[in-house]
């Protein structure tokens, strides 16, 4: 098992930033536009923990379908998986977001993740989602500037 660590700091304040992130069924409301993964449509199944959102990416034929595991309002933390058809080799996916308050303003969001992928593929897989993470983290600055 491969485990990542990342973080990023946003100017925003930290609940700005949570409602973008808890509002599960809509990525496409902070996922960056123009990106080198640009998002067509996002189709929902189920409502609430367990719900998962099957994002259809341009030029890709199968969806990638994350499950929202985990949400706690209280402490900003939220837990999804990689279900279904994966990406890039991988056999299991799951990943933990946390947002915490900096002084001075803003807040920071701390992404963990853990992943198998298929033998030879791994660094093609951190690779890729190394790069999501840079992308979530430039959409999320963009929508909450």
């Amino acid at each position: 098992m491969v485990k990542l660590h990342s973080h990023h700091d946003l100017s925003a304040d930290i609940d700005t930033i949570w409602d973008l992130l808890m509002d599960f069924g809509h990525i496409e409301r902070w996922w960056p536009k123009n990106a080198a993964v640009d998002i067509d449509r996002v189709e929902l199944e189920g409502s609430g923990i367990g719900m998962t959102r099957h994002i259809y990416n341009v030029g890709f034929d199968a969806a990638v379908s994350e499950r929202l595991d985990f949400l706690d309002s209280d402490n900003y933390t939220l837990k999804l998986s990689i279900v279904g058809e994966r990406p890039v080799g991988l056999l299991h996916y799951q990943a933990t977001g946390v947002l915490t308050p900096l002084d001075g303003g803003g807040c920071r969001l701390t992404y963990d993740s853990e992943f198998i992928a298929e033998e030879g593929r791994e660094e093609e897989a951190k690779g890729f989602l190394l790069g999501a993470y840079q992308l979530m983290y430039a959409g999320l600055d963009g929508a909450a500037g």
